[in-house]
């Protein structure tokens, strides 16, 4: 059986990957918590199934889309699928439909449920969600508790057509009075409909108070040896995580699948060019900026997959240094980041970028040598284009319109755009009286 293609690109991240022939079609479209070790599956002979025997032959591509969490690639793999409608997929029927919450509020008493179809009714609908079996027990923990007590049967009755009263007596929840048992009056139609309004505001968001409430809980049933119960707690807490799974809408959006693929292959070409041990998935890049040596910042821009990923940016207001010196700059910066990483167990990226030349590849060189660091590590330098590394006597040039090379461009000129930024800032409020 052929090998198939190249792997190590491929990142330990959860998202969407697709597999493409010699021609670039697509031919299966999956999702993974860990793309690499999903990926990997189906070219390990010691596994001969029907995926590695018909479909690892034919892949000459892997192409990746990186997602904040296994609820967007379920989205983006969905979506995905129904646009191309690969081959392997419509074969093995992977199309297969996810669970929805939905809160029927097209009825006069809604009820809360489990639904694998989404219609255009006046319903709310949740979701969907990867995993069932968490939201089954939350759901039930949460009927058992009364938290939001919604009639749990199937009877078809509103406020023009009351339920019939043999119907009500039959009901073993009227008995028992685990209903609230809207259908014989004992809750009035506006109260019934708040319990509905506030289970919908549950399952939008506001889940931090019952989050609390079942650590809390977890902690004293482990307390009291009583195990069962505190497994219960912490099937709950993750049902609430993977509702709480964010999903940036422009990820999931099937139009922008190209963006992602292209900074994908970028990432790949990256490791290619600078032969690389890991996929540089997180790379980090410095710039400096003065005015004619005062109000002396550094900055430091993050992407991750080949896009900006604005939250992990930072600005240092520079203290050890006086006058116009890059290289103490640069040392300072990247000793005040990876100094801060190293106390709080932070994950340090896969590629540092300098931009600069040797000088600046030396001084923070230097700075993460003294932190016993061994991160990759790499400088730009503007007027070129050239790449130095570690180590390598001579530079690296690489084509204009390499991926790579597009992607350093980009990392560099983004740590200058939010370093100027900030620099402007500073002068601003230093000329103000």
């Amino acid at each position: 059986m052929p090998s198939g293609p190249d792997r190590s690109h491929v990142p330990h991240a959860c998202g969407v990957y697709l597999m493409r022939d010699a021609a670039g079609t697509i031919l299966y479209i999956g999702k993974a918590n860990d793309l690499f070790r999903r990926v990997a599956q189906y070219f390990n002979p010691r596994k001969p199934d029907l995926k590695n025997t018909w479909l690892a032959p034919l892949a000459r591509t892997i192409d990746y889309v990186v997602c904040a969490s296994e609820r967007e690639a379920l989205l983006l793999e969905r979506r995905l699928i129904g646009e191309h409608q690969p081959f392997f997929n419509a074969m093995w029927k992977d199309d297969k439909s996810y669970p929805y919450v939905k809160i029927t509020l097209g009825e006069d008493f809604p009820r809360i449920l489990l639904t694998r179809r989404k219609l255009k009714d006046k319903s709310l609908y949740f979701g969907p969600y990867p995993k069932v079996a968490p939201i089954k027990g939350l759901l039930d923990h949460l009927w058992r508790q009364k938290l939001f007590p919604l009639r749990p049967c199937r009877w078809n009755f509103s406020l023009a057509a009351p339920l019939d009263p043999r119907t009500i007596r039959s009901c073993l929840y009227y008995h028992t009075r685990e209903c609230p048992a809207p259908c014989a009056g004992r809750v009035s139609w506006r109260d019934y409909r708040r319990i509905a309004r506030n289970a919908a505001l549950f399952f939008s968001g506001k889940r931090g108070d019952l989050r609390r409430i079942f650590e809390s809980q977890m902690r004293e049933a482990s307390a009291r040896l009583e195990f069962e119960r505190a497994a219960r707690l912490r099937d709950n807490l993750a049902a609430l995580d993977q509702m709480a799974q964010r999903v940036r809408l422009r990820a999931v959006a099937a139009g922008d699948i190209a963006g992602p693929v292209s900074a994908s292959r970028a990432v790949t070409d990256l490791q290619q060019a600078l032969r690389l041990p890991a996929p540089p998935h997180h790379v980090e890049c410095f710039d400096v900026s003065h005015f004619q040596g005062r109000e002396l910042v550094a900055a430091m821009a993050c992407f991750q997959g080949g896009e900006p990923h604005k939250d992990h940016y930072r600005r240092f207001r520079l203290r050890e240094v006086s006058g116009i010196d890059d290289f103490r700059s640069i040392a300072e910066a990247v000793r005040r980041r990876y100094g801060r990483m190293l106390r709080e167990g932070d994950a340090l990226p896969d590629l540092i970028l300098i931009d600069g030349g040797k000088g600046q590849l030396g001084a923070a060189l230097r700075e993460l040598k003294a932190l016993e660091l061994r991160v990759p590590l790499a400088a730009l330098a503007k007027r070129l284009e050239e790449i130095f590394l570690p180590g390598q006597p001579d530079s690296l040039i690489l084509e204009r319109g390499r991926p790579a090379l597009r992607l350093l461009q980009r990392l560099r000129d983004e740590a200058h755009r939010f370093g100027v930024s900030y620099h402007r800032l500073l002068r601003g409020k230093a000329l103000l009286p």
